[in-house]
């Protein structure tokens, strides 16, 4: 079989020639045609804005350069933080056995997947407890950063799930009106408080993630790290609260 040039027909040929069946056959071109936006260093759309996209043009070759593996690191956080690590990881077992396929003919030298490995899952949330509307106040009252002041305030005063807020691009903003824009599944509103500074937050971006690292989007793990070290001396416990707690607060 002769090299392809391309990665969307190295792509076909790996799915030709998988034991699938077709509705796995097309999560599985999903999933690798959202890892090449990642390659092409591009943000996948989401929602139906993903299934009709048309996905950049990539040659295989690419794969087999240092570039291609810092990108899918970079993308792999994102796309946890985007979807959940559930998701990310499945995205991520699709990409490796197609890079598996593609060194057995000999396409591939390198594995630029060799770094990555799976998200533990989240554990049981069990019967957490509940943070109250006093303790979130000094949650919100907290000295941090502006990012994560920005992203405390913005999750509980929208209730939104975390993933949809660590997923928001500053471009989703009508910061005027206090609100993302129109989506196929509503609008998330806030308050006067992420009204306050969200605008110091995207000063000088008209693009690109919301909320960044040094590496490109915040990540569901670090963002959790970081909140549940930041209340560590507000809970009685001593032990932090999470942000599924913080979140559930919002909603109530």
């Amino acid at each position: 079989m002769s090299q392809p040039v391309e990665y969307a027909v190295a792509v076909d040929r790996f799915l030709s020639a998988a034991d699938l069946g077709n509705g796995s056959r097309r999560i599985y071109r999903i999933a690798l045609t959202t890892w090449a936006w990642a390659l092409a260093d591009l943000t996948p759309p989401m929602g139906d804005g993903r299934r009709n996209a048309t996905p950049p043009a990539l040659p295989l070759p690419l794969l087999d350069t240092p570039l291609a593996a810092a990108r899918l690191r970079s993308a792999f956080d994102a796309r946890s933080a985007a979807v959940g690590v559930r998701t990310a990881n499945r995205e991520l077992s699709i990409l490796v056995g197609a890079v598996n396929w593609w060194r057995a003919q000999g396409w591939l030298t390198g594995d630029p997947t060799a770094g990555l490995r799976p998200l533990p899952l989240p554990k049981p949330r069990g019967k957490e407890s509940r943070i109250d509307a006093h303790q979130a106040r000094a949650v919100l009252e907290l000295r941090a950063p502006l990012r994560e002041q920005s992203f405390w305030h913005l999750l509980y005063e929208t209730g939104a799930p975390i993933e949809r807020v660590l997923a928001l691009d500053v471009d989703d903003l009508n910061l005027p009106g206090r609100r993302t824009r129109e989506r196929r599944d509503g609008s998330l509103r806030w308050g006067d408080g992420a009204a306050l500074l969200l605008p110091l937050l995207v000063l000088g971006r008209v693009d690109g993630p919301l909320f960044t690292t040094s590496r490109g989007r915040l990540s569901y793990r670090r963002a959790a790290e970081i909140f549940t070290a930041a209340t560590r001396p507000l809970d009685p416990r001593g032990h932090g609260w999470t942000l599924h707690q913080f979140s559930a607060a919002g909603r109530h």
